[in-house]
């Protein structure tokens, strides 16, 4: 067996991933044993600790200690008001993936919104004190500064919904493209003939996918995209209702929508309601996320699941192993894992 702290093959200290090498693992999976995550086979533990004992590799917490005042604290960072934020149960679904996952480790999660500028600068000087080990971004827009202090600072961040097709930090998301494509096919299947939609807001990058999503299933199955039938949300209620009325208000023949979050078709079903058309006989109704929402609405709504919890833990999962990798964040970047995980259309009494 190597010697303590042996040298590795590039001549210096062993990497996390010449750990990863040797055991036949990711390097998540090496980061989860060093973090001591329950969330690993015996079989895999061992074969990493006999990885670690081979190749003397000394996780690099002592270094880091030194270098960044490790604070075994993560920051989950919401960058919108507490109202949006209770409002939409995608935030605290994502959250509780996050703690199921961390709640095996012995990390600290702070819960921080930045939901304008005055916050976001107390939060930019927090994070630049280096108070936390990592962050978790959760809806990120386009033209926020955080992600790109984040990689200024050199904090371990994960984003939850990348910014744009070239995201430059690791990023957890659901294929917002191909949930909204199957649930526009899916209403077409049905023989509805004038589907509208009601977006999220787009400088939102799912939002984005989702509206590409409908354009390319209307495409696909032959029709011409309406523009007209394109309304602009922003994920609330509010914003549903609104869009709904411009929607009928446009083209009173309307028979389907499709709507960019469960929150918004909740939003879209009052003013259908009122205007006395019935759900699905005159208009179909579908949404997005499969919340709570969903199943308690009336009368139950056809939505794009995403696996939200799951996406939690994985966005953990990442950030750990960014942690735990102790090279220059200049090499890490090259790196940088793009996770998408699938969706599922769950069909139900609206469309």
């Amino acid at each position: 067996m190597a010697a303590h702290g042996a040298r590795s093959r590039s001549g210096g200290r062993p990497t996390l991933e010449e750990v990863a090498a040797r055991a036949g693992v990711g390097r998540g999976t090496v980061s989860r044993v060093i973090n001591g995550s329950p969330r690993v086979s015996e079989a895999t533990r061992t074969a990493v600790e006999a990885a670690v004992a081979e190749l003397g590799y000394v996780p690099n917490t002592a270094a880091r200690a030194l270098a960044a005042n490790r604070t075994d604290a993560i920051a989950f960072v919401v960058p919108e008001p507490e109202t949006r934020f209770f409002a939409e149960p995608y935030f605290s679904d994502v959250l509780r993936g996050v703690g199921a996952e961390l709640g095996e480790t012995e990390m600290q999660l702070l819960l921080i919104f930045a939901g304008n500028d005055r916050r976001r600068q107390r939060l930019a000087q927090y994070l630049a004190a280096h108070r936390v080990d990592g962050v978790l971004l959760v809806s990120v827009h386009a033209d926020d500064p955080l992600p790109d202090l984040l990689t200024q600072l050199e904090i371990p961040a994960v984003i939850s919904g990348r910014r744009s097709a070239d995201e430059a930090l690791p990023s957890v998301d659901s294929d917002n493209f191909a949930g909204a494509h199957s649930a526009v096919e899916h209403l077409l299947g049905r023989g509805r003939t004038c589907i509208a939609t009601i977006t999220g807001r787009l400088d939102v990058y799912g939002a984005q996918r989702r509206l590409d999503g409908y354009r390319a299933a209307l495409t696909d199955a032959g029709h011409r995209v309406d523009e007209s039938l394109v309304a602009p949300g922003d994920f609330t209620e509010e914003g549903g209702r609104r869009a709904m009325t411009e929607l009928l208000a446009a083209h009173p023949g309307v028979d389907a929508v499709f709507a960019g979050s469960d929150v918004m078709a909740a939003g879209a079903r009052q003013v259908l309601r009122e205007a006395g058309r019935r759900i699905p006989d005159d208009v179909a109704l579908v949404g997005f996320d499969d919340s709570a929402i969903a199943r308690h609405m009336d009368p139950p709504l056809t939505s794009v699941r995403q696996p939200i919890e799951e996406m939690g833990r994985a966005m953990i999962d990442l950030l750990l192993a960014e942690i735990a990798d102790d090279r220059p964040a200049s090499a890490r970047r090259l790196e940088h894992r793009q996770l998408v995980l699938p969706t599922e259309l769950v069909e139900r009494a609206s469309s």
